[in-house]
């Protein structure tokens, strides 16, 4: 099992890319009252028909030929479900995939939800043509990075540019912690 949840988001958005997506939305909302952690990642990709997310959970089934074995997806589902939680995959061929993961927040069993201002950091970084929605929600505190509105501002200059990519950074960390005032989940 991913030692974070930050690396399974990392993993599914993989797969996202893999299936030709445009756009990623990823959001993470913790909401206390409720003791729940749920993450979700849609994205436009090419989908998948009923069989192949019947297959995808399995994890000996992979479309990659460079291994034999897929276990993100599966990995993720029983992460969820072993702290009480849900987990789900929507898609449809032509439009895309929706994936949710929810996580009981005090579960002894739930890994932590690790650096997602990295994961977020390396998803926008690395692949410049794929735009990013993320929103990231504590209780009734909420900050959203939009890659769309980047593009708009930058005027074609690269993500991966250092000085961007600093601004990038700084600005998820910085949102970040006025979010969750520097509480770790």
């Amino acid at each position: 099992m991913m030692p974070e949840i930050s690396l399974n988001v990392l993993d599914v958005a993989q797969n996202s890319i893999r299936a030709d997506a445009t756009l990623i939305a990823i959001t993470v909302t913790v909401n206390r009252n409720k003791d729940t952690l749920t993450i979700a990642i849609k994205d436009n990709g090419c989908g998948m028909t009923k069989d192949q997310v019947t297959r995808v959970l399995d994890p000996f089934y992979t479309t990659r030929t460079t291994r034999k074995i897929g276990l993100g997806i599966p990995f993720f589902q029983h992460a969820a479900i072993a702290t009480g939680g849900n987990f789900s995959i929507e898609s449809v061929v032509g439009e895309g995939t929706v994936v949710t993961a929810s996580f009981i927040l005090s579960h002894i069993d739930r890994m932590p939800l690790g650096d997602m201002t990295s994961t977020m950091h390396t998803l926008i970084t690395l692949n410049n043509r794929i735009d990013f929605l993320y929103t990231y929600t504590v209780d009734n505190r909420s900050f959203t990075l939009d890659t769309r509105e980047f593009r708009m501002i930058l005027d074609g200059v690269p993500f991966n540019t250092p000085d961007v990519s600093n601004y990038i950074r700084d600005f998820l960390s910085e949102n970040k912690q006025e979010v969750d005032q520097g509480i770790i989940f």
